[in-house]
Formats: structure tokens, C-alpha cells, sequence
């Protein structure tokens, strides 16, 4: 086939925008000949159970699905009663950019608390952990996290222990949703289990696909008494793959050696070079007006622009507003940025700003 596209262009809106690295296309590869049982009972997803097992806990089980959309509803569907109510940061992606499906099609209710930095804490979480009992609310039975954050922040094993104990003891459990799982153990320098078995966590949606992988992601079990129903409730959600083994040959193909790390500090060392030339250039006065309104802390940088600055820099690289009522965007660094991508960015804006 011919290509329909330019891969020269580059941009800074999302890490999905980014291609399969080449390791994961010869995952692929090698998966491909000849027959394999369908549905999961292939080699490769009994694989995968091993790889799961060294980053999660010898009892972690792995569902490989298809988006991380699927992996969060599918696995908070599979946490709660039909009564039960899920208590999110405002900003999480369950509750701001998943099209309704956990009301729609989990019939979970959000109920979402306000932060500054994209983060929950124990009081946070109380703000609607309440009215248990009361047969006119939805009970919160699961809080949700998600790391990095929405917002490029991080939880810290001790924070993250903190939430798990504060549920745990209000007889709550706690979901990860992992999208950025592994920009997160780069930037803590920490093993996974660090910040998700061994701090409480009972389910993590495990990313892949914004890591380097294609339409690749699981929902991961850390305490089988926390989850019931995930084989019906895949199917269910049409999140069942009959060639489960290019789905999880993927996900061995990062998670097996160190590919998710390499992948994700360099995506993470992208942001901060991002960040510290326009930091530079704001010290030296070759950028002017733009303010950071986040740290960065994983792949993603969070900055205000002068009026008018975004539309026109977006003419040269894509990326997304965040909240365009005060010129607040994000740009994201991916495993395939480049030291000239950011370059050529930052030189861009520098020209921008100062016109």
C-alpha cells in the first residue's frame, strides 16, 4: 500500500499520535505464522500471565483488551454492584473523556472531586465517600487514580499506600488506570509493584499503546477478591480478542525485557528538555509570556500562552488546548520524539512570541 502520510510531520498533541516501535512490529511478526487458539487460550497470553506476574505479584492475572477506554470501564464494571458509584479526580479520563461509556455502558456513576494537580488524597476522597447505606445515593465502593495523572503529575508509593489504606478501611477498593504506567515507573525509578501491589492498588488498567504499541492495553488483577465476572464482562464489552496473541504479543514485546522503560524515559526525557529550553528561553528573553501550569513530571508539559499564540504555533506542530478559557494547553513527548522535534518546536514558539 502506499503511504497516505507524511511522516515527516511531527507533533506534540497526544502520544497516540505516534507509530508501533519496531520491536513491537516484530512482536508481531513473530506471532504470525501458523494457528493458535483463539480467545486467549494461545501461548503468547499464557505468556503474558509470566511477564505480568514479575511486574504485578506471582497471583496478578492478566485480561489483554483492546483500549484503555475498555480496560477502565471493563475492569471498574467488574469491581462493583450495579448500585455501586466510583470517586474520581475531576479531571480523570473515566470522567472527562471516555464518552460517557462507564455511566453508559458499566452504569457506573462518577463521582468526581476537584483538584489542583489531578490528584486525590485521603480528604479529598471523602468529600464523596459518604452515605453509605442510604438508599437514594450510589455507594462508593472503588476510588480511582490514575498514574501519571491526567495532568503529567505523579503519585508517590506513599501516597498511593495512603489511598489504598483510606479505601480499604471504609470497605472501598482502589483501581489504577495505568495508560502511563510505565512513564511513571521511569520517572519514580521504581518497579512497577512499587506503586501498585505493594502500595494497595486492586486493579490496574496496564497500558501499552500510548508506549509504543498497537490497540494493546489489560486489565490487571492484584487481589482476585476485589474483581468478579472479568471473562463474562470482556465479552460483554466487546473488548474480546479472537486473535488474543497479537494483543498480547505486544504487550510481552514492551513488558517482557526493558522496552516499556526505554520507551518511557526517553518520552519523559523529551518533556523535560521541552520544558527546560522554554525555560531557558524565558530566563534569556528569547521567549516571552508563557507560564507553566503544571510541574512535569512525566511526558507531558502543561503551559499558558499569550493570546492568539497557540493557533498560530499549531499551524507548524498539533497539539491540544487544555482549558482554552485561559490559553491553557498540553503538549505530550512520545517514545518517537526527537531532540530536533523539540528544537525546532521551542524555536518556533521562541519566534512566536517574541513577533
Amino acid at each position: 500500500m502506499t503511504t497516505l502520510h507524511d511522516p515527516t510531520i511531527r507533533s506534540f498533541a497526544s502520544d497516540n499520535y505516534s507509530g508501533v516501535h519496531p520491536e513491537v512490529l516484530a512482536a508481531l511478526a513473530a506471532a504470525n505464522d501458523g494457528h493458535q487458539i483463539a480467545y486467549g487460550e494461545d501461548l503468547y497470553t499464557e505468556r503474558l500471565q509470566h511477564v505480568f506476574a514479575r511486574h504485578f505479584g506471582d497471583d496478578a492475572q492478566a485480561f489483554p483488551v483492546f483500549n484503555g477506554t475498555g480496560a477502565n470501564v471493563t475492569g471498574l464494571q467488574s469491581m462493583l454492584p450495579r448500585w455501586g458509584a466510583v470517586v474520581a479526580a475531576s479531571t480523570a479520563h473515566i470522567n472527562v473523556d471516555e464518552g460517557g461509556a462507564p455511566e453508559k455502558v458499566a452504569g457506573i456513576k462518577i463521582l468526581n472531586v476537584p483538584t489542583d494537580d489531578g490528584k486525590l488524597t485521603p480528604e479529598l476522597v471523602d468529600r464523596e465517600a459518604w452515605g453509605w447505606g442510604d438508599e437514594h445515593r450510589a455507594q462508593p465502593l472503588v476510588v480511582s487514580i490514575t498514574q501519571s495523572t491526567e495532568l503529567g503529575t505523579l503519585y508517590t508509593p506513599d501516597e498511593i499506600r495512603a489511598l489504598a489504606d483510606h479505601a480499604h478501611a471504609r470497605g472501598m477498593r482502589l483501581h489504577l488506570d495505568g495508560a502511563r504506567l510505565s512513564n511513571a515507573a521511569a520517572a519514580l525509578d521504581l518497579p512497577i509493584r512499587a506503586f501498585t501491589l505493594d502500595a494497595g492498588v486492586d486493579v490496574v488498567s496496564a497500558g501499552g499503546t500510548k508506549n509504543g504499541a498497537l490497540a494493546a492495553e489489560a486489565i490487571v488483577v492484584l487481589d482476585p477478591a476485589a474483581s468478579a465476572g472479568l471473562p463474562f464482562l470482556r465479552k460483554l464489552n466487546m473488548q474480546l480478542s479472537s486473535k488474543m496473541r497479537f494483543v498480547s504479543a505486544q504487550l510481552i514485546a514492551l513488558y517482557e525485557d526493558d522496552l516499556y522503560l526505554r520507551n518511557a524515559r526517553h518520552a519523559n526525557a523529551m518533556a523535560a528538555r521541552l520544558r527546560s529550553a522554554v525555560e531557558g528561553g524565558l530566563a534569556d528573553g528569547s521567549i516571552v509570556g508563557v507560564r507553566f501550569s503544571q510541574p512535569t513530571q512525566a511526558n507531558g508539559v502543561f503551559a499558558i500562552l499569550p493570546d492568539g499564540v497557540a493557533d498560530r504555533l499549531r499551524e507548524s506542530f498539533r497539539f491540544y488546548d487544555w482549558d482554552a478559557s485561559k490559553n491553557e494547553v498540553r503538549w505530550m513527548c512520545s517514545f518517537d520524539t526527537t531532540e530536533s522535534d523539540v528544537d525546532a518546536f521551542v524555536a518556533e514558539l521562541s519566534r512566536l512570541t517574541r513577533g
